[in-house]
């Protein structure tokens, strides 16, 4: 039997936690060593395992991939998550880029100071309604089916329910005027896989706090 994955990274979300996501959904177990100290972090660098010197980084396949896209493209394509042609794959790339987007303004949220905050969170509740989520409502309008491309799960469905789930952490209301979006979430909360993802106890990590902050300060060495 391969050795399941191995991901190196904080124990929170960060960059980390689509990984995570991506391999729930294809049913592969992995396993985790966090990083908590600055020594850990530096035999990461000295063994040569962090081509850019940073994180994450996963073992997989005899492979150490760093860099987020690479290790997601790599999953989705090994587990049947990336299309069956390469226009579906460009549709996907684009979906997932636009939700990568998304978690760009609400990922940093737990570290900025109060006035930033509040500036990103009125950002946040503005450009979702009238920027993403009517793109995806449309898409899936468009396509007829279950999915956001084709006629099976992939990738840009799963990083679309990653995306959801925390749009509703931060303000609940944010999707109720689109329909087609809440039976999505209902349904993909429904597939196996990502259905005990979502149960407590799993690898899914809670949203990020002060805890994360001062690890990650303490690992990069950080003031």
């Amino acid at each position: 039997m391969a050795e399941k994955p191995k991901l190196y990274y904080f124990n929170g979300r960060g960059r980390m936690e689509s990984i995570r996501w991506l391999l729930a959904a294809a049913g592969v177990e992995f396993e985790e060593e966090f990083l908590e100290t600055r020594e850990q972090f530096e035999n990461l660098l000295k063994d040569g395992y962090l081509l850019f010197q940073q994180v994450p980084m996963v073992e997989i396949d005899g492979l150490r991939l760093v860099q987020t896209r690479a290790i997601l493209n790599y999953i989705a394509a090994k587990h049947n998550l990336y299309g069956k042609t390469l226009k579906e794959r460009a549709l996907i790339d684009m979906y997932v880029e636009g939700t990568t987007d998304l978690m760009g303004l609400m990922r940093p949220l737990f570290r900025l100071d109060p006035e930033e905050k509040e500036k990103n969170l009125r950002l946040i509740s503005e450009q979702v309604p009238k920027r993403y989520f009517p793109v995806y409502e449309k898409v899936l309008k468009d396509n007829g089916q279950s999915f956001l491309v084709g006629n099976q799960l992939t990738w840009a469905d799963v990083q679309l329910i990653e995306t959801i789930l925390m749009v509703e952490e931060i303000e609940p209301t944010l999707l109720r005027q689109f329909p087609l979006l809440q039976a999505f979430k209902v349904r993909m909360s429904e597939v196996p896989t990502i259905k005990k993802f979502l149960q407590p106890g799993s690898q899914r990590k809670p949203p990020s706090g002060e805890k994360l902050l001062a690890t990650a300060k303490r690992v990069f060495n950080r003031k």
